[in-house]
């Protein structure tokens, strides 16, 4: 955000909060004949009036209805004119507005898809109060949530905005934002298909940004800019690439990024990208913000292999993904440990390499099913109920080929099967947990692998 020092005192003494919170809808039908998608990335430039030039009062019902033009938008400095922003939108799923400047982050997520288990996180280090980018005055950050294409097809999608500015002190900031940010997707979305997409403020020719290693490279992320414009070429550091002739070619970078990975289980391509130069424009042709919206087409395959289940709890916890280590992927089960009092604890399994997979914390009574030869787990039943004002999982039971049960903690609430399809045994699980078991879900493979 680019603020003069005037305006900024009226936005501090002056600005209120607003806080709208948006209902859910139903969700639209995706094109299963093709598997695609569309993502794109805005920074909408929507700063209350009175300390921005940009026209947000205008402009911002106007970016409104050409919105609809992709399956999931993340958005950037959404802050004072957000019903503007999506009273022409048709999406069904919008994260609740979390408020205006100095209150809110600016970043919402505007979708086709159901979006579950909203994060919202704030940078452990920001510079600038009334200069240097002026990060301090919002709690800038990032958001992360996670997309159901389809049953079974899950993408973790992060979106941020990294401290401006080009001095020191907010360079030091931002590389530390990159890192925050890597280490997250590294804990929470390990095993996961990710596409982040946001303000990154950060260039490839800037050597002193390092989005490239501390991001990129350390997360597994592709950028589909420098595949499919560039041709898998990185720029060298040096002066910035700004070929206003060819905003679409490869002598033109915007801070606004969209990247991504595959996952054991889904291998997302990206088959276009390109920036909107010509579609966000107002009758005289000028743009309707100070950046460009950046648009990726995701083509996505699952593999024929990997069955993900539905998931069944709540949000609390830290996410896991058994599929983020190759013996669940390389080998069968041998065995299944829960540890269940009041509610599921802990739960782990044991694979044919003598690895053990393990997620939940120890306390209550330990169950152990060693399975026999030629027996698989085909099916797992579940309860969820309400603790500390949030779903957590209460009971677990799981049964073989062969008819064994093996179960543990309370009968509560509301409950869930779910089956391995035929000829496939339950290979592993993912979800969320803490203490206990927050969230769970299986993935099955067939039994020939």
């Amino acid at each position: 955000m680019f603020l003069s020092i005037s305006n900024k005192v009226k936005l501090v003494l002056g600005i209120l909060t607003l806080v709208l919170l948006v209902g859910i809808k139903e969700p639209l039908a995706l094109n299963a004949s093709e598997n695609t998608f569309t993502v794109s990335t805005y920074n909408v430039a929507g700063l209350p009036d009175v300390i921005t030039s940009e026209n947000p009062q205008i402009n911002n019902i106007k970016i409104s209805p050409l919105l609809n033009n992709y399956d999931f938008i993340a958005v950037q400095e959404d802050f004072e004119y957000h019903n503007d922003l999506i009273k022409h939108t048709t999406h069904p799923y919008l994260t609740p507005h979390s408020g205006n400047v100095p209150f809110g982050d600016g970043m919402n997520f505007i979708s086709n898809f159901p979006i579950k288990d909203v994060k919202r996180v704030t940078w452990r280090q920001r510079h600038g109060f009334l200069g240097n980018g002026n990060d301090e005055l919002t709690p800038k950050g990032f958001m992360f949530s996670q997309l159901t294409i389809e049953p079974g097809v899950y993408i973790d999608v992060y979106t941020l905005h990294t401290d401006a500015g080009g001095d020191n002190d907010s360079l030091a900031a931002r590389r530390d934002n990159i890192i925050q940010l890597a280490e997250y997707i590294n804990t929470h979305s390990s095993g996961n298909a990710v596409i982040v997409l946001g303000d990154t403020n950060s260039r490839y020719t800037r050597e002193a940004d390092n989005f490239e290693t501390e991001l990129l490279e350390v997360s597994g992320l592709q950028d589909p800019w420098i595949d499919l414009v560039r041709n898998g070429m990185t720029p060298d550091n040096g002066d910035a690439l700004m070929d206003g002739n060819d905003k679409n070619g490869i002598n033109f970078e915007v801070v606004d990024k969209i990247f991504y990975r595959s996952s054991p289980s889904l291998e997302l391509t990206a088959l276009s990208y390109r920036l909107e130069d010509s579609m966000f424009v107002d009758d005289k042709g000028e743009q309707l913000s100070d950046h460009y919206p950046v648009a990726v087409t995701f083509q996505y395959m699952k593999n024929q292999d990997i069955s993900m289940s539905n998931y069944w709890g709540g949000s609390g916890g830290t996410a896991f993904n058994f599929l983020s280590n190759d013996a669940a992927i390389n080998n069968r089960p041998t065995a299944l440990t829960i540890n269940a009092g009041d509610r599921l604890d802990g739960i782990s399994m044991t694979y044919e390499d003598g690895t053990v997979l393990s997620q939940g914390g120890t306390g209550g009574s330990v169950e152990t099913l060693v399975l026999e030869d030629n027996e698989y787990l085909t099916e797992a039943t579940f309860y969820k109920n309400k603790y500390n004002g949030d779903d957590r999982i209460f009971y677990a039971e799981f049964r073989t080929n062969s008819g064994r049960v093996i179960s543990g903690g309370t009968k509560t609430g509301e409950a869930i099967t779910l089956s391995a399809p035929s000829e496939h045994y339950i290979a592993g699980f993912f979800g969320r947990s803490g203490d206990n078991i927050d969230q769970i879900g299986v993935f099955s493979k067939p039994l020939t692998h």
